[in-house]
């Protein structure tokens, strides 16, 4: 009987039998042996397996979508470093391209005369933007003969984290304006007692985090007017945008919040919220190159010359710069606009659903940015509250986070949809489905949730 010649084990190796798939590898160490490429992606794709679809993460404001073409360019680009711009002359232009569109879309005097720059996200734009403002007035204070050592911000007690972050980091007193019910955006009201000398700039939001509402930028312009006259103190507006940047220029037109609002110096927003890239990157615009002082810019050689250049990180990814500009030319301002009429459609079509179920009452319905907010109707059940729903939509694959207001309304607990390209009415017929069941389980229930131990929707900025 002539011998049979069997292939090598190697050769065969079933992907789930083989050795390495048998190890654990969940230690803090880094292994002795290496493993075959596919069996590493393999163990790496298993474990996200646990993770929850992006696409049904109604937490986030971050894109979980893009078209094939984007992600492909993604695939291509990922491996430049923004911050080489000798090195990649075509992807600094395109960058500069890209916040001089912004410009305009913001109603810079002069595209031509503004400044801006890429960042990884909001934070780190709303970090510039802040230094920026505490520098000009520094410098203005010492040209005063006044001292420069207590510096302050003013803003609402709803601002994203990030702010409080550039206030501990940069040493400047943060002065939190408190929401009521009477008042549940900042809205310039009593401004005088939280302005002085030492205000180093106003932060207006452009889709508040809590319930995607806009605080009135022209209106707390007009205060800070009217404080300027009876005082003489002069301070500038910096818009938080970091969603409503990217919808504001496209469903309300004309609305004004942005550098047509004199007092505006300074907008932030972020490419990968409703800028509909994925993450990160984000940017900063101002209204002229003399809001930002010159030792915050430096300079860098470009295509044989000198470009200006201000950032906090250094190496930095170039392919969501790229996404951005793809998202530019894909969509110009008519598909922009069809896209966020999509979402808002959306937003009102769920908050208008909820609106009508006996158990909630609405905060705000989308008709800002695509996102809404909700609290449990008093006096509904004493079964169950906002956080117990959030579990139970969990369980069915929804994440809808539940939490507290700030400040003066932290007794408040409400719910949050954050409606993003890529959910569909079909999407969102489910959705309603799947709070329809969970209502009536939980009204159905004998006794109250047990609150020990429960897990509680996440809450996303």
């Amino acid at each position: 009987m002539a011998h049979r010649n069997y292939p090598h084990e190697d050769d065969i190796s079933p992907l789930f039998s083989r050795k390495a798939e048998a190890r654990r590898h969940q230690g803090h160490s880094l292994p002795k042996h290496g493993m075959l490429a596919d069996t590493a992606y393999q163990v790496i794709h298993d474990e996200v397996m646990l993770d929850g679809n992006s696409r049904l993460n109604l937490a986030t404001f971050v894109g979980t979508w893009m078209e094939p073409y984007a992600q492909r360019l993604y695939a291509d680009t990922v491996d430049k470093n923004l911050i080489d711009k000798d090195e990649y002359p075509a992807t600094a232009a395109i960058e500069e391209r890209c916040w001089r569109i912004l410009a305009d879309l913001w109603h810079a005097p002069s595209a031509k005369d503004a400044l801006g720059t890429s960042t990884v996200g909001s934070s780190e734009a709303s970090m510039l933007a802040g230094l920026a403002m505490k520098r000009r007035w520094q410098a203005a204070r010492r040209a005063a003969g006044k001292p420069t050592d207590r510096p302050n911000l003013v803003m609402s007690s709803a601002v994203q984290v990030c702010w409080e972050k550039f206030a501990n980091y940069f040493d400047v007193e943060p002065r939190y304006v408190p929401i009521t019910d009477e008042h549940p955006v900042f809205d310039g009201h009593e401004l005088e007692r939280y302005v002085d000398e030492n205000t180093i700039g106003v932060v207006a939001i452009m889709g508040v985090t809590y319930t995607g509402a806009y605080e009135p930028v022209a209106q707390i312009a007009g205060a800070l007017d009217r404080l300027q006259l009876a005082s003489g103190v002069d301070v500038p507006i910096h818009v938080d945008a970091a969603s409503g940047g990217f919808v504001a220029p496209f469903l309300q037109p004309d609305l004004p919040w942005d550098f047509r609002v004199p007092r505006v110096v300074s907008i932030n927003a972020s490419g990968h919220k409703y800028g509909l890239v994925f993450p990160g990157v984000g940017w900063v615009v101002w209204r002229e190159v003399e809001a930002v002082p010159k030792d915050m810019i430096f300079t860098v050689a470009y295509l044989g010359g000198e470009m200006p250049t201000l950032a906090i990180n250094f190496s930095r990814p170039g392919a969501q710069v790229l996404l951005q500009y793809y998202n530019f030319l894909r969509l110009g301002f008519d598909g922009f606009t069809e896209v966020q009429q999509a979402s808002q459609d959306v937003a009102h079509y769920l908050s208008g659903a909820i609106a009508k179920m006996s158990a909630f009452e609405l905060l705000s319905d989308g008709s800002d940015i695509p996102v809404f907010a909700w609290r449990q109707r008093a006096g509904h059940t004493d079964k169950w509250d906002l956080h117990d729903l959030s579990d139970q939509l969990r369980q069915r694959g929804w994440m809808v986070p539940a939490y507290p207001l700030p400040d003066n309304l932290t007794d408040r607990t409400v719910q949050r949809i954050v409606v993003r390209d890529g959910l569909s009415m079909d999407l969102a017929e489910r959705l309603l489905s799947a709070i329809r069941d969970s209502v009536r389980y939980l009204d159905g229930l004998s006794a109250p949730m047990p609150k020990e131990g429960r897990q509680h929707g996440a809450f996303h900025h």
